[in-house]
């Protein structure tokens, strides 16, 4: 796993030396995932922590709880307003160094959401977010996303961190027309053979950048507290298939970077604890 540690003066200044950029391109291409150790603010994340775990009630009181796959992976926004939005978590200048460096310019944000494990959470199917842009592809092409994953509280295997297939975004078995972006039994025994998953441990403050086409999962959170972590998305400049993200008005200028766009609207009030639907879940009748 390649995890990158940064001098005080990348940290203090934002700006990533050029032979770490070239290692987090490199791991990128060649295992699909990169870390980049302690590049947030943990008080930031601290301030999100408390108020998203006290959202989470308001979203498991939902009839319709927006359930991943099973009922203990929660899909949760964090809080689209002020005081809860800070620029190491949403325009984190050494992440976007590096997400534009694999997607080029034009690099924009269509995505901030998150899930949350709760204790005794159960195992997800192995899947891709989003697969090749076309079926019967000989070689996968370059990537035209990448998720990139803020754990709000230290993660590891004991409380659920996500298990990731490196090498796997080079697949070309799940495409996006295909539909179903779950794998098969057999193409995941296959691949454990050839190379086997791993979950990550991570320290609260640092990132996962990961491409949307690598298989993951959802793992069992063994502790007794949920575990949250937030999700964004940037996309290549022409990908034009996902809705503005809604944030409050009064944060348009927040928003203003010189590289990444995010692809924000603003309105007078967002309803966050309602947003989102279950994916995959098929709810027991009451």
């Amino acid at each position: 796993m390649i995890a990158l540690d940064f001098t005080p003066d990348e940290l203090r200044s934002g700006q990533m030396s050029q032979i770490h950029l070239e290692t987090a391109v490199n791991a990128l291409k060649t295992d699909g995932y990169v870390v980049l150790n302690d590049v947030i603010d943990r008080a930031h994340l601290e301030s999100l922590r408390e108020r998203m775990l006290d959202d989470l009630q308001k979203i498991l009181a939902r009839d319709d709880t927006p359930f991943n796959f099973n009922a203990g992976n929660v899909q949760q926004d964090p809080p689209p307003m002020h005081p809860y939005l800070f620029r190491d978590v949403l325009l984190n200048d050494m992440v976007i160094a590096v997400t534009q460096a694999m997607l080029g310019a034009g690099l924009k944000n269509s995505y901030y959401s998150g899930n949350t494990a709760l204790p005794g959470d159960q195992m997800q199917p192995v899947h891709a977010d989003m697969g090749q842009l076309w079926p019967n592809l000989e070689r996968a092409t370059p990537p035209y996303s990448l998720v990139v994953n803020v754990p709000l509280v230290d993660m590891s295997a004991e409380n659920g961190s996500t298990e990731l297939w490196p090498g796997t975004h080079l697949d070309t078995t799940i495409y996006i027309q295909r539909g179903d972006i779950k794998l098969s039994d057999e193409l995941v025994e296959k691949q454990r053979q050839t190379r086997p998953p791993l979950q990550p441990s991570m320290r609260c403050g640092s990132v996962l950048i990961r491409d949307t086409r690598m298989w993951h999962r959802g793992m069992p959170n063994y502790t007794h507290d949920p575990r949250p972590m937030i999700a964004m998305v940037h996309y290549i400049s022409w990908w034009h298939h996902q809705k503005p993200i809604p944030f409050a008005k009064g944060a348009e200028d927040f928003f203003e970077h010189p590289v990444l766009k995010t692809n924000a609207r603003f309105v007078d009030e967002v309803d966050y604890i309602h947003h989102g639907e279950a994916y995959d879940f098929q709810r027991e009748m009451k």
